[in-house]
């Protein structure tokens, strides 16, 4: 009887000591859910600065949300301020100290040695994007004035040039661009480039001067579209501001008649 009351208190004990541990290993592994203040906050493109140097950002003249529901504001503003804004930096830095420093952009890209990648593709990725987000706005717009008698002129007519430009875009393989580009002659052309090239570059298939153009990497898409690319380059053509397009177009013309 006496080992029956030793025992007890043993028993006791080590009941109340794993359910203190018990108690213990709950409390370790329990996590609190989200509150709905945990949001992700979305800035303003007006506090995206970059770092002292030759060259700056364009400055976006509407909000990351403006483009939703056809660009979203997260994949906007991850787009602008950090991709671009890379390309920006790293350009100002590859050209310090160089002969390249005090050129404008065109110069270096028309003058650059491709063997040079970190140049090649942040100098091609700086003036990719500045013509990108230069040429996007929230009202669908189409080609008047001299922009649009080209267009008819050299495509047939617009809806032409649409199908064209679309299926090069659909057509191209990985990461690149396809442009509306002014060549040495005058002449509006669809072409394409891979990676961060452009038709200003030594390389270029048809070299001549962009007006337009639409980022096929997978940053400037997949946060909305994932692999529906088709989707995304729809919705980019009815984003085109097809005015600045048309400054672009008479700038580029003025190029070719000064040569």
């Amino acid at each position: 009887m006496k080992n029956k009351f030793t025992l007890f208190p043993v028993i006791a004990s080590f009941i109340l000591l794993f359910s203190c541990n018990e108690k213990k290993l709950t409390e370790v592994v329990e996590v609190p859910l989200p509150t709905k203040e945990e949001k992700i906050i979305i800035g303003s493109p007006n506090d995206v600065k970059a770092e002292p140097g030759s060259f700056e950002l364009t400055k976006l003249p509407f909000a990351y949300d403006a483009l939703a529901p056809a660009i979203r504001s997260l994949t906007l503003e991850t787009h602008y301020s950090k991709h671009y804004l890379s390309y920006t930096n790293n350009l100002n830095k590859e050209i310090v100290t160089t002969a390249f420093e005090n050129s404008p952009i065109e110069d270096i890209l028309k003058n650059l040695d491709l063997n040079n990648a970190r140049l090649r593709q942040n100098a091609g990725g700086y003036y990719n994007h500045t013509l990108y987000f230069n040429i996007l706005t929230p009202k669908e717009q189409t080609p008047k004035d001299t922009l649009a008698g080209s267009i008819n002129a050299e495509f047939g007519s617009f809806d032409n040039l649409t199908k064209q430009f679309k299926n090069e875009a659909n057509k191209q393989f990985g990461s690149g661009w396809v442009w509306l580009v002014v060549d040495k002659t005058g002449k509006l052309q669809v072409s394409t480039t891979e990676n961060q090239d452009n038709p200003l570059m030594k390389n270029a298939l048809i070299k001549g001067t962009p007006i337009l153009g639409i980022d096929l990497w997978e940053h400037a898409y997949y946060l909305d579209y994932q692999n529906r690319k088709k989707s995304y380059i729809d919705a980019f053509y009815k984003l085109i501001n097809w005015e600045k397009v048309n400054e672009n177009y008479k700038t580029a013309l003025t190029k070719v008649r000064k040569v």
